[in-house]
Order: structure tokens, then C-alpha cells, then sequence
């Protein structure tokens, strides 16, 4: 999250620059080609390796989908995929997160690697260390659907996915002896806890499975993945030799020609663990084939969802297929592609294009707390404190049965007892429950409709009420620590708390945090009626006005958020903490038991602007507008503001805080600044990783023009950097077309814009969930 990037809006550059140049001369082609066409393609204008610098990853995948088939990298790649081409290809596995920030990374179970061995089986490099390969430099590719590299042996790699299963095709010289070795135990954080392989010769198929350790949560937590592999392409290929090895990081690289089974049901404290299988082909041809479908379920599960998603279609159909739902995704925004400067177009349905790779569709695929439910269910939902701001904002403008199946996945039908978007697993929280916001900003925009969107509204008020009243035994890992919040009107710093546990650091955000999940709250309170509810998280959402410290002054301004003692003393922290200016940089800022800052990735400066439900006061404690201006161009100016950081651009809606003050033009001229010295088509061209489609997301709303204020149907008008664009809403069966009168094109080359940019929104229905005012 916390990362910076260097911007080159007009040219595709890049010290690490992996991509094949043919994708940027294959993009420019089509944007060029889309001015004098009707209905243009615009999965053509998407460019995947945008923000691969920072642990993005350019998937072949549908929309939203569990199966995300993708190569994974040596050192540091939390996706899986990074553009550096100095680190090692570790092999090609099916599932993956995008633009996350884990320390270990997620996912990567069952890397497949192919291998030239002419000196046969038992000579065969399996071992990780032993079979990675450097990429051929350049040669990387991919379009939404698609993903393709070259090793340095000249092997070519190829995938397409439908939700639960892929194709692979891998291409090798003439007269090459190809092996491959399947992997069982090497995940990418490396936590195999045991796990089997199964293979059928007689059928050319291989079953694998196994427990392995939560990314996001303590190591005691696993979840099962299960994959299963075809490998006889419909009967066209054939095997020669087949069998298993096992290995470790200390020599041990032992194979077994001819043996079917490894059954490794437990690894608790063995250490890193190899194991898997290892294949030939008779006959030697230049082209394989392999089909793998998997499943969070079982083995079976997987076979079945090979054979029913993918069957006998072939490479080329199923992509295809990923490139017409793509399409269908991509054509929710519709914009003037010839009055539009191109580099605008492709980062415009990159972002979008990264704004569907996640949450995952595990629908049917649930295990643990929801095992075996058949409603909706989706997972990876661990960025909610990023997602929330930006990327569920964008899903309501074009996407409400998405959205409703979302909000559907967690549990709501025990909503007594259950915590807001809790998965399969549990995991770490940041700040308390970010998804109340996602939640409330749902039914503030289709509390309407969410009878026929298939949404109890009071079932989920049950459970929003839930996180806000029932204090969990381990609030790290769901819900809140309610039960001092409530006592204090504040979480204090070494409070005594004799109910639950939980990492007694971050006092400040999840006050602040705590208290815009009470306002969500006291959002769907007000649409049912319940106004004695309404008063109590009115009042409850305040409670962030209670670590504001008037006396603490930093920078020559006054007042700041901070964390404060129970016995209401503040435990004063410099504000610069945990900022860009620190001179301490190894400060521990983040979940660490020794971030003693009393904020989460952040500093006070940074969250001192938090307040999205009151910033009208949040202005007073200031001390009015023109000190709010200065102190807002001060942030920017000295250097506080990351673009790629989630607190910076949603406290207080930084950089269109000026709104707020009646400084619009002042708003335009920060985003401006913001996405020109943060944003490009390069692989360095996202200013971090993508927090699951938050960064993406926040780029999209701002070359639209527009921002969102979550819990809120308000959107707060900027300049658009295109002249015209048109959303759909298909379930309301709504078009919402944006105009810019005066539209300067320069304007989208330089950091201040046209003042008499004047934007005019054409709705075609009074109930269009993307209809709105000028607010100036």
C-alpha cells in the first residue's frame, strides 16, 4: 500500500519493463482503429502489466472467478507474477490473488513447470530451486482471458480459465524430451500442512489436494484446495513415463518412476516439504494440452468442474468465451474513444478490467463456517478497509446483482450470531468491520430493489447490528472491541479489557474507522424506520470527535487526532509518525504488537482529515475554511498525501477535500496532480500494489470525474479527463451519459485544466443510481 511510483503519462517505459512491445503496439492499433467504430472492442484497449511492478498480476481469468491461472515468480510476488524479469518462473499454477499485500503471498498451489530432461526421468530437475527458469526477456503477454510467456529455453506457456477451470498449452522445440513436474506442496507462502497426489495413468489424469496456511490470518488457520489434471487432450496425446518425487531444501530429491500415490497427510513441524508428480509424453510432441479444473471442496468437485466448464472445448473457444464475458464487463462504460487521448482510454479499461478480477466467485466452493451452503458465496474479501472506499462505489454505478450477491455471501442467514463478511477462514482485520460500509453503501443505493435482488434488508440489519453490539472473543479476527468503545466513546490506549483479546495497537484508526461503521450503520437504520437506532449510531459516529486533541500542533498547525489514555489524557505521538517525512523509517506502522503510533499504515497527519459523514465540523475543529485550505495545501505540498495508501484518498475525500470548502477548482487541480505523478501505463504505473482493485477503482472515478462518499448516494463532481462517456445499468435499465462542455484536450497533458470546464449528466430515468447536482 505504501509505495511510490514515477510517472511517464505519454510513453510506455520502465527499467523493468517485461511486457512484449507488440502488446503496446497491439493496444495503440485498436484504440486507433475504436474512433471509427461503432461498437468497439474494448477488452482490446486493456493492458494487464499495468502496476505489475507491484505485485499485480495479469491473469488469464473471467470476471470475478476462483480459477486465476497465472505463473508464479522466486523472492517477493504476493500475486504470484511480477514484471522484474531477473526473478525465476517457479511454474504456472491456477490459483492466485490480485494486488495484495501479504508478507508471504496467497495462494500458487499447484505450480506445474515443464522441464527439458534429456537424460530422463530419474535425472529430471523437480525441486524448486533446481527446475526454475529466468523468462526469455520481453516476451511476456496477456489480454483479458489470456496469458502467455517464453522461457529461456524457448518453452512456451499459455493459459485461458473459465470460473473453476483451465486450459494450458505449452509449446517446446523439435526433438525436446519435455517433462513436467506437478507440485503438491509448494504454495507461495510456503505453508503446506499435508496433502495427497493421485495418479491414474489408465485415464491420463491426476488428482491432488491438501491444507494449507491462511495468508492473511495466524498459521493455525487452513483452508483445503484441490486440483485435477487431464492430460491426454481428448485422447490426442499420450504418456510415456509418469511418477512421484519428494525433496527438501537440504538435498533430499528422490523420485519414484512408476508409482501412483503420495500420501502426506500431515506437516506440522517438518519444515518446507517438496513433493508432487513428474510426467512425459510419448512420441515427443511440440504441443501439450492440459485441462485442470479446481475446487475448494473436493477432488471430485474439481474433476466436475473440468468437465462441465471447460468439456471438450478447445484452447482457442474457451478464450474466446473469457474475452466475450470480458467485453460484456468492459461495456458498462462506454466512452468517446476518438476524442479521448489513448493513454487515458487503456488506463481507463485497465482499471476497470483489474476492478472485476476480485472478490472470487467460490459460489458452491465454500468450506469451514459455510460449508456446503448453495447460497452465493464469494471470498478473498480481506481488503474490505481498501475496497470499501472506491471499488464497491464503482460496482453500484453499473453492477447491483454483483454487488447483491456480494453482500448475500456471509452468513446473513445467521445474522444473530454472525460477524459481516466473515469467510471461510478467518483472518486478520486492520481496523474493526470495514464491510458495514460496503454493506450500508448497498442499501443506500438499492434498498428499493433488494427484495428482487434477492436481500433481506432486516436480516442484514441483524447482522450490522452485530458487529456493532456483540464484542467477539478475538476482535483481531472479527467484529470490533465494542465493549470499550462503548465505555469510553473511544478505544483508549492500555485499557483493561477483561472480555476479549485482540492487539491492543491502533487506537486512533479504529476509533475513527469504528466510528464511520456506526454512521453505515445509522444509514440503514434510517431507511427501515428505526429512528431510535438512528439516534443511538448518529451519536455513536461522533465518537471520533473524541481523540481530536485541540493542544497538539505540528507543521505550525493545531489540532490533531490522537490516541488517549481511559482516563482521558492523550498519550501524545508526533504526528509526523508513520509519515513520508519520518526520519525514522523502520518506525513499525502497520499490524505489528510494537506500532506504538496509535495508527494503522498512517500517520496523524494523514488520518487528522478523517471524517467522511461530518467534514463540516471536521472544518470547525480546524478552524474554519481558510485554515482548512492551507492546511490541505500544506499535506499536499510538504509531502504527507500517498497517492497509494488508502487513507490518503478517502480522509476527508483528499485530494476533493476543497469541496468541502467551497474550493471545487482547487479539488481539479489536486486530482490532476495526483494521477499525473502517480499513474501510467507502464508496469510501474500504480503508485503500490492494487489492494484488490481499490487503486484501480480510485483512477477510474477520477478520470470519470466523479468521487463517492461511501454510505452515501453522493457523488462529489470533479473534470472528467473524457469529453463523453455513458454508464450502464442494466438491472434498472438505465444509461447515465456525462457531458463536458468545453472540453479541452490539453487538459488531460498538464496539472491544471480549463477552469470553465462546466459538466452536464443527461439521466434517463429519476431512479438512475448515477444522477447528481453540481456542486458548484
Amino acid at each position: 500500500m505504501l509505495a511510490c511510483a514515477l510517472f511517464s503519462f505519454l510513453l510506455l517505459v520502465g527499467v523493468q519493463a517485461q511486457p512484449s512491445p507488440e502488446l503496446q503496439k497491439r493496444i495503440s492499433a485498436a484504440i486507433a482503429a475504436a474512433a471509427n467504430e461503432s461498437n468497439p472492442d474494448y477488452t482490446a484497449f486493456v493492458n494487464p502489466f499495468i502496476g505489475t511492478d507491484d505485485f499485480g498480476n495479469p491473469w488469464s481469468l473471467d470476471p470475478i472467478r476462483d480459477d486465476k491461472v497465472f505463473t508464479d515468480m522466486t523472492g517477493y510476488a504476493p500475486a504470484g507474477y511480477v514484471a522484474n524479469p531477473t526473478q525465476f518462473v517457479r511454474g504456472l499454477s491456477p490459483l492466485h490473488d490480485s494486488g495484495t499485500g501479504s508478507s508471504l503471498g496467497t495462494y500458487g498451489n499447484f505450480e506445474i513447470m515443464p522441464s527439458l530432461c534429456p537424460n530422463g526421468f530419474n535425472a529430471c530437475n523437480t525441486t524448486l530451486a533446481a527446475r526454475q527458469r529466468l523468462r526469455k526477456n520481453n516476451t511476456d503477454d496477456a489480454s483479458p482471458g489470456y496469458f502467455a510467456l517464453t522461457l529461456d529455453n524457448e518453452i512456451k506457456m499459455e493459459a485461458t480459465a473459465t470460473r473453476r477451470a483451465g486450459l494450458e498449452r505449452f509449446t517446446f522445440p523439435e526433438g525436446s524430451k519435455l517433462y513436467f513436474v506437478l507440485d503438491l506442496a509448494n504454495d507461495l507462502p510456503a505453508s503446506f500442512a499435508g496433502g495427497q497426489l493421485t495418479i491414474n495413468p489408465d485415464v491420463g489424469r491426476i488428482t491432488i489436494g491438501g491444507r494449507y496456511g491462511s495468508s492473511f490470518g495466524p498459521g493455525r488457520f487452513n483452508y483445503q484446495a484441490f486440483a485435477c489434471y487431464d492430460l491426454l487432450d481428448g485422447g490426442r496425446q499420450k504418456l510415456d513415463e509418469y511418477g512421484v518425487w519428494t525433496g527438501d531444501l537440504v538435498g533430499l530429491d528422490a523420485k519414484g518412476l512408476g508409482q501412483t500415490r503420495l500420501n502426506l497427510s500431515l506437516n506440522l513441524i517438518g519444515g518446507i516439504y517438496q513433493s508432487g508428480a513428474l510426467f512425459s509424453y510419448d512420441n515427443n510432441p511440440t504441443t501439450v494440452n492440459i485441462r485442470v479444473g479446481v475446487s475448494f471442496v473436493s477432488e471430485e468437485r474439481a474433476c466436475e468442474n473440468a468437465e462441465t466448464e471447460i468439456g471438450s472445448a478447445t484452447f482457442e473457444e474457451i478464450r474466446e468465451r473469457a474475452r466475450l464475458l470480458w467485453l460484456e464487463k468492459l461495456s458498462k462504460v462506454e466512452i468517446d474513444v476518438a476524442n479521448t487521448s489513448p493513454n487515458v482510454t487503456e488506463m481507463l479499461y485497465s482499471s476497470l478490467y483489474r476492478a472485476s478480477l476480485t472478490p472470487n466467485n467460490a459460489t458452491l466452493e465454500a468450506q469451514g463456517l459455510f460449508a456446503d451452503t448453495t447460497s452465493f458465496y464469494f471470498d478473498s474479501l480481506y481488503c474490505s478497509w481498501d475496497t470499501f472506499r472506491t471499488f464497491f462505489p464503482l460496482l453500484s454505478l453499473h453492477s447491483p446483482v454483483e454487488f447483491a450477491q456480494i453482500v448475500e455471501t456471509d452468513g446473513l442467514k445467521e445474522a444473530s450470531s454472525a460477524y459481516i463478511f466473515r469467510m471461510s477462514i478467518d483472518a486478520q482485520l486492520f481496523l474493526g468491520s470495514s464491510a458495514d460500509n460496503i454493506v450500508s453503501h448497498f442499501t443506500v443505493y438499492y434498498h428499493n430493489e433488494a427484495q428482487q435482488l434477492g436481500i433481506d434488508l432486516n436480516e442484514l440489519y441483524a447482522a450490522l447490528v452485530t458487529d456493532a453490539e456483540v464484542n467477539p472473543p478475538e476482535w483481531n479476527i472479527q467484529g470490533r472491541q465494542v465493549n470499550v468503545y462503548k465505555q469510553y466513546g473511544y478505544v483508549p490506549f492500555a485499557v483493561l479489557d477483561v472480555s476479549s483479546t485482540g492487539r491492543q495497537t491502533r487506537e486512533g484508526s479504529r476509533t475513527l474507522e469504528y466510528a464511520f461503521e456506526d454512521f453505515g450503520i445509522r444509514q440503514v437504520a434510517q431507511l427501515l424506520g428505526n429512528q431510535d437506532d438512528v439516534e443511538k449510531y448518529t451519536n455513536r459516529s461522533l465518537f471520533y470527535r473524541n481523540v481530536w486533541d485541540p493542544s497538539t500542533e505540528s507543521d505550525g498547525f493545531k489540532g490533531f487526532f490522537q490516541k488517549r489514555y481511559s482516563n482521558g489524557t492523550f498519550a501524545f505521538q508526533n504526528p509526523i509518525n508513520c509519515s513520508p517525512n519520518d526520519r525514522n523509517q523502520s518506525r513499525p506502522c502497520s499490524l505489528q504488537g510494537t506500532n506504538v503510533n496509535g495508527f494503522y499504515e498512517s500517520s496523524s497527519w494523514e488520518y487528522s482529515w478523517y471524517a467522511p459523514h461530518d467534514t463540516a465540523h471536521l472544518i470547525e475543529l480546524v478552524g474554519g475554511n481558510e485554515t482548512f485550505v492551507k492546511r490541505l495545501d500544506h499535506f499536499f505540498d510538504a509531502g504527507y498525501y500517498l497517492a497509494g495508501n488508502e487513507p490518503s484518498f478517502q480522509i476527508s475525500k483528499t485530494p476533493v477535500g476543497y469541496h468541502y470548502a467551497d474550493r471545487p477548482a482547487q479539488s481539479v487541480d489536486r486530482v490532476r496532480e495526483v494521477v499525473f505523478d502517480n499513474f501510467d501505463i507502464t508496469a510501474a504505473g500504480l503508485p503500490g500494489n492494487d489492494d484488490q482493485a481499490a487503486m484501480a477503482s480510485l483512477l477510474a472515478f477520477h478520470l470519470l470525474g466523479l468521487y463517492p462518499v461511501p454510505s452515501t448516494t453522493h457523488l462529489l463532481i470533479l473534470s472528467p479527463f473524457i469529453p463523453k462517456y455513458t454508464i450502464h445499468n442494466s438491472f434498472l435499465n438505465i444509461s447515465t451519459t456525462v457531458t463536458v462542455v468545453n472540453f479541452d484536450p490539453k487538459s488531460v497533458q498538464k496539472k491544471n485544466p480549463s477552469r470553465s470546464v462546466r459538466v452536464c449528466a443527461e439521466c434517463d430515468h429519476q431512479r438512475s443510481a448515477l444522477c447528481f447536482a453540481l456542486p458548484f
